[in-house]
């Protein structure tokens, strides 16, 4: 990996980590709230939450001046308190949400304001990463190719056929020093049905799309200059007022009038299109942790290890819990506990469990109903009561 790690000092050698720390994460409710994300949870039972863990992976790469942490106004003090080595003018705090592309592209604008040269990575704060060698073995791919002009993704090898995630067809081998794992994007393709993610799984040259970008900073912004003019002059407006007294003024003035647009759409599909991005394919034990299936796989995985989770068995039944395995009861049952309130929960005669308990809210699903919990969510914002939400 070379040219981006300095573990002399600390130093980040021309490389910054930008992690955009936003979304509800609707489908882990009622664990995760509007006003306590899921990035901010500790959802693996390993003492830190996934922002904390992001950090960890981040840092060997960086040092601690070359993170960058893009969040909404409402959980900026939150982050501060869970990075507490994080330099203040590395917390971004938006106003409001105006989508990926300005989380990201502010954050590149800032660096490339206080290093011309630097080479920028987008790494969403709520994933888990179980094998960080090989994270940072792709991640020092990704600099070569940047190096070399691309805007570089890494692109995780499935495990199964999910619906869940975008994709991206490898191309032609990209050919770059550094880069002997990369190709060249063909094209991303957007979430499939369960056929069709069958076939991109037998193809073998489809990876999921985790939303992790590689690029230097100049050619980031150059293409959004080209693909999306009027959202790329706003955020220099506001870059350019950022390490001054000025910032608060001008970010209050601009940010409400920028376009509101993923960083896919606005960006990595039409770079694609004229043949600017990359890929590296990695095997990273990678998981967004998407929903309580997601979790509850991730927890058993764990149950029984240092820092894990627990789980309780009855006859051929097992229930995993992610909290105090004491406070969990289960007789013929098997599935999914987390019991934050303090109650002792009994699940008796049920299979493919899930029950979360909350202070103030409770929810019993199954696994294969999951997805289903951003519904109830929506119903909550739609009768009003936002206090749950």
């Amino acid at each position: 990996m070379g040219p981006v790690t300095d573990t002399s000092g600390g130093g980040r050698a021309g490389f910054f980590a930008i992690v955009p720390a936003g979304g509800a994460g609707t489908r882990l409710w009622p664990l995760s709230r509007a006003g306590h994300p899921k990035f901010l949870l500790d959802l693996t039972g390993s003492g830190r939450t996934l922002l904390q863990q992001t950090w960890d992976r981040l840092v060997p790469l960086t040092g601690t001046d070359g993170v960058l942490v893009v969040t909404g106004a409402a959980h900026a003090k939150a982050v501060a308190g869970q990075l507490d080595a994080l330099p203040a003018g590395n917390l971004l705090a938006e106003p409001s949400p105006r989508d990926s592309t300005a989380a990201i592209c502010l954050a590149a604008a800032v660096v490339r304001r206080r290093d011309p040269d630097a080479v920028v990575g987008s790494f969403a704060a709520d994933a888990v990463i179980r094998d960080v060698p090989a994270f940072h073995a792709a991640v020092g791919e990704a600099v070569a190719a940047a190096g070399a002009g691309y805007v570089v993704t890494i692109g995780i090898e499935p495990d199964h056929p999910s619906t869940a995630f975008g994709y991206i067809r490898l191309g032609a081998p990209l050919g770059v020093d550094g880069a002997p794992s990369a190709h060249v994007v063909e094209r991303f393709v957007e979430k499939p049905d369960a056929a069709t993610a069958a076939a991109y799984l037998a193809e073998g040259t489809y990876r999921w799309n985790a939303g992790m970008f590689v690029a230097r900073a100049d050619v980031l912004l150059d293409l959004l200059a080209q693909f999306r003019p009027g959202l790329a002059a706003g955020l220099e407006t506001i870059a350019a007022a950022w390490d001054t007294d000025r910032r608060d003024a001008v970010l209050a003035e601009v940010w409400p009038t920028l376009e509101k647009v993923a960083i896919d759409y606005a960006l990595a599909e039409p770079a694609a299109a004229a043949g600017r991005v990359a890929v590296v394919p990695a095997a990273l034990g990678w998981d967004d942790v998407g929903d309580f299936a997601a979790l509850a796989d991730l927890v058993a995985e764990t149950a029984g290890s240092e820092g894990g989770g627990t789980s309780t068995a009855s006859g051929d039944f097992r229930v995993s819990v992610l909290g105090d395995g004491a406070h969990v009861l289960s007789a013929h049952a098997g599935g999914f506990v987390v019991p934050s309130s303090g109650r002792v929960i009994a699940v008796i005669g049920l299979e493919d469990v899930v029950v979360v308990d909350t202070p103030d809210a409770v929810l019993v699903t199954t696994r294969a109903h999951a997805q289903a919990v951003k519904a109830i969510v929506d119903r909550l914002k739609s009768e009003g009561r936002h206090e749950l939400t």
